[in-house]
């Protein structure tokens, strides 16, 4: 058996409730708990994973096209953690300086009703309508906390991106904290995700603090029309790039948001993918219909009965702890219901208290 599969036996096993495999039992902070990380081969001196924080939730990521007024007003009446306002796949070519105009227009009023975060995905760096897509959104009053960037296949990508940024935000104060998420859509920009994790932070840092690198979203269609491949029902093509994605983005402290469901109409289908993403370890899941957030942010909650669980469990483990007169880095192994649970698995209650609380803040 392997350990992914061990791993939720266990979870099944404690919670003891058949309820659980209705719901999502993999939940991550930023970056985990533990000071370890997995090692992906040297990082170069500069180079260091963000600083452990806990990321506001994006279970699910909704695009809605930066041109369509009538989709963007009624944003307010939406419970989704993330919509992010589109001028890439979602705007045909002669409505591109409409998308960027109609977001400068609206972004302030529709930013101060929408309970949510409110970004916005740029063009792609090699598709020459970035440069005005990124002037546009820093010339708004308000400015959007998160941009994604699609399509990001090299370093080379990753510095114009960062450089153009920076140029374009250069002597506007602000303390605001700017995420950046790109996207990975192709054979090379998996290849080089490593690469290009490392160059996004190395760029962020010595630049302008404000910056953060805060996640890699797998947009699988272009992945698929680059292998020629063509995407079945299970996805079971898309495995090795989905755990590959994951493991990296862990490694560096970085949200992974999974790929598009685009049978919008399949709720059944949509809630098999969307907790196998969450077994598999994605932060979250993009979105193309508002129907679909329901059903993809419940898979990327912590259940009732599992946040029960990790509470009992972290309060057995403090009383352990207490009574040993240990610490929470020397305290050996413990038993909680029958089992005997060691640091990792505490780690990973603390994981799902901290996301619970996290959730019910925003």
């Amino acid at each position: 058996m392997s350990v992914l599969k061990l791993r939720f036996a266990f979870l099944n096993h404690c919670v003891k409730l058949k309820s659980v495999s209705k719901t999502s039992t993999h939940f991550f902070t930023s970056r985990p708990l533990s000071s370890s990380c997995v090692n992906l081969g040297p990082l170069s001196p500069e180079v260091v994973p963000p600083p452990h924080k806990i990321q506001r939730p994006r279970r699910a990521l909704l695009y809605v096209p930066g041109h369509d007024e009538r989709k963007i007003n009624k944003l307010q009446t939406l419970d989704v953690d993330c919509v992010a306002l589109d001028c890439e796949d979602g705007v045909s070519l002669d409505k591109k300086e409409d998308a960027r105009n109609t977001i400068h227009k609206l972004y302030e009023e529709t930013a101060s009703t929408f309970h949510g975060e409110l970004c916005v995905r740029v063009n792609s760096p090699s598709s020459g309508f970035c440069e005005s897509d990124i002037e546009n959104i820093f010339s708004m009053s308000t400015l959007p906390p998160t941009v994604i960037v699609p399509k990001i296949n090299s370093i080379q990508d990753i510095t114009w991106m960062m450089n153009e940024k920076s140029r374009t935000i250069l002597g506007r104060p602000t303390k605001r904290l700017f995420n950046v998420i790109f996207m990975t859509e192709s054979s090379k920009g998996l290849i080089n995700l490593q690469k290009i994790i490392e160059a996004g932070i190395s760029a962020c840092s010595p630049r302008f603090s404000c910056c953060h690198i805060a996640g890699i979203i797998f947009g699988s269609d272009d992945f698929c029309a680059n292998l020629g491949i063509m995407r079945s029902k299970d996805a079971s093509e898309l495995i090795y790039a989905r755990q590959k994605i994951v493991a990296t983005c862990k490694a560096f402290g970085l949200q992974a948001i999974d790929m598009v469901y685009i049978d919008f109409k399949d709720n059944d289908g949509l809630e098999k993918q969307s907790l196998e993403g969450a077994r598999m370890g994605f932060t979250g899941k993009q979105v193309i219909h508002p129907n679909q957030i329901p059903i993809v942010q419940k898979s990327f909650t912590p259940s009732d009965e599992l946040l029960k669980w990790a509470e009992d469990l972290t309060e057995a483990f403090e009383n352990s702890t207490e009574k040993s007169k240990l610490n929470f880095h020397t305290q050996g192994a413990f038993t909680f219901r029958g089992q005997m649970i060691d640091l990792p698995t505490v780690l990973q209650a603390k994981n799902i208290k901290l996301f619970s609380d996290f959730i019910k803040k925003t």
